[in-house]
């Protein structure tokens, strides 16, 4: 079988100052396209047989630094859509919201651009990643790259272990950082997490 590998995109300057960003469509920071392009050596050490990458231009950016170009862009793979919270650190939102977190409390309705979204919703998204994926790293022909964001691919691997979607809350992934998740005994596994390329 496969190895399902996760690319966190490189830095943005909301993701360094601790911005949620979800939709909120910026760019990768000059430290973050030189991360984003280190990934290319534990890239090109791989067999690589299908990318998929989140449309949103930093993680556009990040697969095409790290040598997948042809990644094909997959809607499920955006961020988790943070609503009226979109832009703002915890703290603001603590704020007004003393104790908030994100995987119990959820955010609350934005624009047109942010309405928002629940943690099942985020679930539902990355189940339709994983449908998609399963029969590609059965067939064991190679390796398959999805790259993302943050609190997508955390949900994702919850989902990929069999937890519920808020278990995603017990992996912390930073910017720029590579990840393997696959099987073991035909039960799913993480080999790796949340390592920095090199």
């Amino acid at each position: 079988m496969g190895q399902l590998i996760l690319l966190r995109h490189g830095e943005t300057e909301w993701s360094a100052a601790g911005r949620h960003t979800g939709r909120t469509d910026i760019p990768l920071t000059p430290r973050g396209e030189t991360v984003a392009a280190e990934l290319a050596g534990p890239i090109s050490r791989r067999r690589i047989r299908a990318a998929f990458t989140s449309p949103a231009k930093r993680a556009l950016r990040t697969a095409e630094l790290a040598g997948l170009a042809d990644a094909t862009p997959d809607p499920d793979l955006w961020e988790w859509d943070y609503g009226g919270y979109e832009g703002r650190t915890t703290p603001e939102i603590r704020s007004e919201r003393p104790g908030w977190y994100l995987w119990r409390d959820g955010v609350i309705p934005g624009d047109a651009e942010h309405p928002g979204e629940n943690v099942a919703q985020v679930g539902a998204r990355a189940d339709a990643v994983l449908t998609r994926v399963r029969p590609l790293l059965a067939e064991d022909e190679g390796d398959v790259v999805l790259v993302g964001h943050g609190h997508m691919l955390r949900v994702l691997t919850a989902r990929w272990l069999g937890l519920e979607p808020a278990g995603g809350r017990l992996f912390r992934l930073d910017t720029g950082t590579i990840s393997t998740l696959a099987a073991e005994h035909d039960e799913p596994v993480i080999i790796t997490w949340n390592l920095p390329p090199g």
